[in-house]
């Protein structure tokens, strides 16, 4: 129902599943290896898996904080697209990737929830894709001592409010990766 009637493609949309950006985040590496399924099974239903690379001062590009977790490996073509601010459309390739491929529905897991993740589906929304979050593949770190929730309920509330979220001609969605079903 993608408001993008010549888009009629998913992707696998991986964001920020870097060394430096989930070293302390919650579940980690059950998260991890759920991405890993879902990677797995877009490859196998030839479904695109587009990486997003974020980078900043406590993520400098080139680093070893910067690179994707060794647990994932990126094949070619696989697009990569760097970004620098939460939102993985804002400055980024990621349109131009995405209407290339006929991509309408994005499917996204990744780091972290309380930033680029809830910016990027509210970012894709708006720009009128279908969006589906796995509600167990995206995670945080522990930001409590700022004044946060702690990261499980960061994770619950962002399923809970992305799974009721609405705009006319798109969907949200939530759903477990086992529910995943590629098209």
């Amino acid at each position: 129902m993608t408001t993008l009637p010549e888009r009629p493609h998913t992707a696998l949309l991986l964001i920020d599943v870097q060394v430096g950006v989930v070293a302390e985040a919650y579940a980690r590496d059950t998260v991890v290896a759920t991405i890993a399924g879902l990677v797995e099974g877009a490859r196998a239903a030839s479904v695109p898996v587009v990486w997003v690379q974020h980078s900043d001062d406590n993520v400098p590009r080139g680093s070893d904080a910067w690179q994707y977790v060794p647990e994932l490996t990126r094949h070619e073509p696989e697009a990569l697209v760097p970004k620098s601010y939460p939102d993985s459309f804002e400055d980024t390739s990621l349109e131009r990737v995405l209407a290339e491929a006929g991509v309408g529905h994005l499917v996204v897991a990744g780091a972290s929830t309380d930033a680029c993740i809830r910016s990027t589906i509210h970012g894709a929304f708006v720009r009128g894709y279908d969006v589906t979050l796995v509600a167990d593949a995206h995670t945080t770190s522990d930001l409590s001592r700022w004044g946060a929730p702690a990261p499980e309920q960061v994770i619950a509330h962002t399923n809970l409010y992305w799974k009721y979220h609405e705009g006319p001609g798109r969907t949200a969605a939530v759903v477990q990766a086992k529910e995943v079903v590629w098209p």
